[in-house]
């Protein structure tokens, strides 16, 4: 098949696709034999092309079996049940055919039985495959030419990108065969998913309606395009912009045009220029040549079913819409392709809302030398006849005599048949509802607040808000999800543990419920969960708030990690106490080998019950259980001890519950201050806008000046006054060496541990006026304005947040104190007037 091909319709169809037709198929032009001595090549041709195309099918079924229906069932977007598809509110369009449609199909499978006796070898053509009602629906009627009224989808750039973004690929069934059905467009936008042929099928129709010379195209591309494999492409952001060439425009001549000035240029410059230019070029060749070498190195593996793989595209001829050459679309990426682009390796048939053609050209080189003219006759075969000239069949061996004049009545039918005006499309107007444009997400970033916040994020669908904050809020906060800024709704405040005292890491609210989870605690009390019951009647005061009465707490429950310093059995994992049913549940962690855990449940006496102040205990006040023994080990007077324990730290739990309760108030009010007058930070070292470190540098900058002269030079001696105890020798002695070595430590031990003392004071006492100023406002709540109750909270969080660096500073003084006292002794071991003696100490 290396020789000429034949200039029969058989020959050009069946020897130009012969071999090309494992990378790409093309059509056949359908005439009738006539001249005998072209028989025997047609024979020959014929025999060549069937042993091919039975090596072609061979291929096809091994590599299909092995790989094709394996790789669908793995393939993203393939879960989706088209069955369940609504089709009772579908148009009557879509469930029966009109008489016209119905004569249309019968000129299409008069066509593709032509087609299939004159071109055995090719492949089927995708001609009326059935919508999604199951009825037969010619390809063409199928494209619903369509105008949208939105300027983003006037271009077909536009077009391509909303059909990719917004619908889901799906892939062929099988990888080597077109589908079996297509739906129609209005169900492909309802659904949002398709395949290539679903996706063609819409921009075509979204291009001719925006005055495109559109066509879907049915043919054979390379894996990477068929399965949307972008690996191996530039990323866009690197992709640099195409350059249009400008067309010169000719100058007419004009004998009374004004000389041009005479060329100034210096011809050194040029010399450089041109220099310069040599470089650039050479050093762009460079860069071709490892570009191309990175794309041998990233070249795809071998594909076995390359030539094989069924897409379909669509294909945007010139002439309209000031397009100046033909080009394809890739329908999956909505990228334009140049129609020689070697990842496209043969058409078989292309068509629009008006007609039919099949490729009638030689696809062995892909589609490189296909001419689009889809006026030429020759190169391709149109379906409805546009002339009088009938489409015939090729007569028998036994039927090569004139034609009779049953014949002759058949030939005008075919004329009449092939004169056929294509029917209006049986799809319903393709609408595009302005919901596509709703917004679903909106998310902001911030820089240079003062409040420190980063990042939110709105969800316009739930109405959920998430904050983003960086280390250094007032009140530590790293992230705040809320419907609301109204207290007691749902929400999730995150902190950064690090900066508080208590280790709270996130906290969990809503109206009857909330949730604290702790990080790196002494006690190791990691959950602490609270319930609330309902409000009774609301108190009205004059001059106070009407909601000021608390939720009653109804349970408060406490998890805590292992504490292997205590045995398992005497080590709490959970303890629960019910406030309304005068309870405490305790549950112990696993012993080794064990399954159940130690158990105590405490009954508490009511108030009414008890002797003046102290409570009575009694045996059946303790229900215990010991795991791995049946006597009760421990003696009443412990369990009472442990039951007054347990009591007290109700009470103190209860006003530690108020507290988080008055924290998260706190934190609701002073976001929504930040957020009504946003205040931006300014670095300290921009003096310009910084008024306040403005001052302070200038009155730096005038105490230095009033300062001696030469006194900002002069440099401090750590040992100073260490060695005026000895007096100022050149020399010294090994024992007076050791003595500055341990009064200069002694010295530094000294300070540190006052330097601590001060800060656990200062924690200690700010740690006492916040207790004070909590129990002060418990007992003044009710009679507390609401502007009188807000000042109470920020200053509260002041204080919280003053205890919670003076326990960082703390914290860090005690780390860093021994390596502070490490550094010191280094540092007496290397100095110069001590290293002769201390080096060996």
């Amino acid at each position: 098949m290396e020789g000429l091909l034949p200039e029969t319709a058989l020959g050009r169809l069946s020897g130009a696709f012969s071999q090309g037709d494992a990378q790409a198929s093309g059509g056949g032009r359908m005439e009738v034999l006539e001249e005998k001595e072209e028989e025997e090549q047609r024979e020959e041709e014929e025999l060549k092309a069937s042993d091919i195309s039975d090596n072609l099918q061979d291929l096809e079924m091994n590599v299909s079996m092995e790989q094709v229906c394996v790789s669908s069932d793995v393939l993203p977007g393939s879960d989706f049940d088209w069955s369940s598809v609504d089709m009772s509110q579908l148009p009557s369009s879509y469930k029966t055919n009109s008489p016209k449609e119905k004569k249309l199909l019968q000129i299409a499978d008069h066509f593709l039985q032509q087609y299939t006796h004159l071109c055995p070898d090719r492949k089927p053509l995708f001609l009326y495959p059935v919508n999604e009602c199951g009825v037969e629906k010619f390809v063409s009627t199928t494209v619903r030419p369509t105008l949208l009224p939105y300027p983003e989808l006037y271009h077909w750039d536009g077009c391509a990108s909303f059909v990719s973004d917004y619908l889901t690929m799906e892939h062929l069934k099988s990888p080597i065969t077109p589908p079996s059905s297509l739906y129609s467009p209005t169900t492909i936008l309802k659904y949002q998913r398709g395949n290539c042929f679903d996706f063609s099928v819409l921009l075509c129709s979204m291009l001719i309606g925006a005055g495109y010379d559109a066509y879907c195209v049915h043919g054979y591309a390379t894996r990477e395009i068929c399965t949307l494999d972008e690996t191996l492409e530039l990323c866009p952001l690197l992709r640099k912009p195409q350059e249009v060439p400008q067309q010169g425009m000719k100058k007419k001549s004009n004998k009374y045009r004004v000389k041009s000035p005479p060329d100034l240029q210096s011809k050194f410059e040029l010399q450089q220029e041109a220099k310069k230019k040599a470089e650039t070029e050479a050093a762009h060749k460079n860069e071709a040549r490892e570009e191309k070498v990175v794309m041998e190195v990233g070249k795809p593996e071998h594909d076995p079913l390359y030539g094989l793989r069924v897409h379909a595209w669509v294909l945007v001829l010139s002439g309209k819409r000031e397009v100046p050459e033909p080009f394809f679309i890739n329908p999956f990426t909505g990228n334009s392709h140049s129609t020689v682009d070697e990842h496209f390796l043969g058409i078989e048939s292309v068509w629009n809302h008006r007609n039919y053609w099949v490729n009638m050209q030689d696809c062995r080189n892909g589609c490189k030398d296909l001419i689009f003219d889809l006026g030429d006759a020759i190169r391709w075969e149109i379906m409805l006849s546009e002339s009088n000239k009938p489409l015939q069949l090729l007569p028998d061996a036994e039927e090569e005599k004139e034609l009779s004049d049953r014949d002759a009545d058949d030939m005008e039918k075919e004329e009449k048949d092939m004169s056929f005006d294509m029917p209006p499309s049986w799809v319903a107007s393709v609408e595009i509802s302005p919901r596509g444009t709703e917004v679903v997400e909106v998310k902001e970033w911030f820089k240079n607040r003062e409040d420190m916040l980063d990042i939110r994020e709105v969800n316009k669908q739930t109405q959920l808000t998430t904050e983003y904050f960086s280390p250094g809020h007032l009140l530590g906060l790293k992230a705040h999800t809320y419907m609301s800024l109204e207290p007691e709704t749902e929400r999730t405040i995150e902190f950064y543990n690090e900066v508080r005292v208590d280790g709270l890491q996130k906290l969990v609210e809503n109206a009857n419920e909330m949730t604290e989870y702790f990080v790196g605690r002494d006690d190791f009390l990691h959950v602490r969960h609270m319930e609330f019951g309902k409000r009774g009647k609301k108190i009205h005061l004059a001059g106070t708030r009407t909601d000021i009465n608390a939720r009653p707490i109804m349970q408060i429950k406490e998890c805590f990690h292992r504490n292997l310093e205590k045995p398992a059995d005497e080590d709490v994992a959970e303890r629960i106490f019910l406030i309304t049913e005068e309870m405490i549940h305790l549950t112990h962690h696993l012993k080794d080998k064990y399954i159940t855990a130690s158990k105590k449940d405490f009954f508490k006496v009511a108030e009414g019950d008890r002797k003046g102040n102290e409570m009575v205990m009694t045996p059946e006040m303790c229900i215990t259980y010991q795991a791995g023994s049946s006597e009760k080990d421990k003696k009443l007077l412990h369990l009472y001890k442990l039951l007054q324990e347990l009591t007290e730290e109700e009470k103190q739990l209860k006003q530690q519950v108020r507290q988080c309760e008055a924290e998260v108030l706190n934190i609701l009010k002073i976001r929504e201050n930040e957020e009504a007058a946003v205040k931006l930070s300014v670095s300290i070292y921009n003096t310009e806008r910084n008024e306040k470190r403005r001052r302070q540098y200038e009155a730096m900058k005038n105490t230095v000046e009033d300062e001696l002269p030469g006194q900002e030079e002069q440099d401090l001696d750590y040992l100073a006054p260490f060695l005026i105890q000895i007096g100022h020798r050149e020399k010294i002695t090994k024992w007076q060496a050791l003595r500055i070595r341990d009064d200069c430590l002694a010295d530094l031990k000294h300070r540190l541990i006052n330097k601590a003392n001060i800060i656990q004071a200062r924690f200690e006492k700010a740690v006492e006026e916040l207790q004070k100023k909590d129990q002060w406002f418990q007992e003044n709540q009710n009679r507390l304005s609401a502007l009188e109750e807000d000042d109470f909270l920020a200053r509260y969080s002041e204080s919280t947040f003053h205890i919670h660096i003076l326990a960082l500073r703390l914290k860090r003084e005690k780390q860093m104190a021994a390596q502070k006292y490490l550094t010191l002794q280094e540092k007496l071991h290397k100095d110069p007037r001590l290293a002769e003696h201390l080096s060996h100490t």
